[in-house]
């Protein structure tokens, strides 16, 4: 083959230092709409773009030239910059370290989309802690709970 082709879903999942309610419920929509750009400059489309106060779901497409890891860290560096930046009562804003990645078929989209748009019903019923662990329980990923959510 003369090329390299590619399309790789990901459902990534990272939450604010602590968890805390970080993210003003005003300015959520301006947050996810802020890493929409972020994922386009990176050339991964952005497909879904959800979450809450202290956590953020995205669904994408990633570029067959991007390491997760340096996806993560952008998206998170300089969507924390433009936080602060724009946001004078967020000074204290910053994303926890680490992050969660899952591969999504095409066959999920649809729900996976779903789910995410639905993020802040969702959240009435479920911790973000319950909601990581049954995702690592579905994808069969050891972890060790002490440093699970720091």
């Amino acid at each position: 083959m003369s090329q390299s082709l590619s399309k790789i879903y990901v459902h990534i999942v990272f939450s604010t230092k602590g968890r805390a309610d970080m993210i003003p419920q005003p300015i959520l929509h301006d947050v996810h709409s802020y890493i929409a750009g972020i994922l386009m400059n990176e050339n991964c489309p952005p497909i879904s773009i959800g979450g809450t106060q202290n956590h953020i779901h995205i669904l994408c497409i990633l570029d067959k030239n991007k390491s997760a890891s340096t996806l993560v860290a952008n998206i998170k560096s300089n969507s924390s910059k433009w936080i602060h930046e724009t946001n004078t009562g967020c000074r204290l804003f910053d994303w926890q370290d680490g992050y969660s990645i899952f591969s999504v078929s095409q066959s999920q989209l649809k729900k996976t989309t779903q789910y995410i748009e639905n993020q802040e019903s969702h959240h009435h019923t479920e911790s973000f802690k319950e909601e990581i662990i049954k995702f690592l329980k579905a994808y069969e990923i050891d972890y060790d709970e002490r440093y699970l959510l720091g």
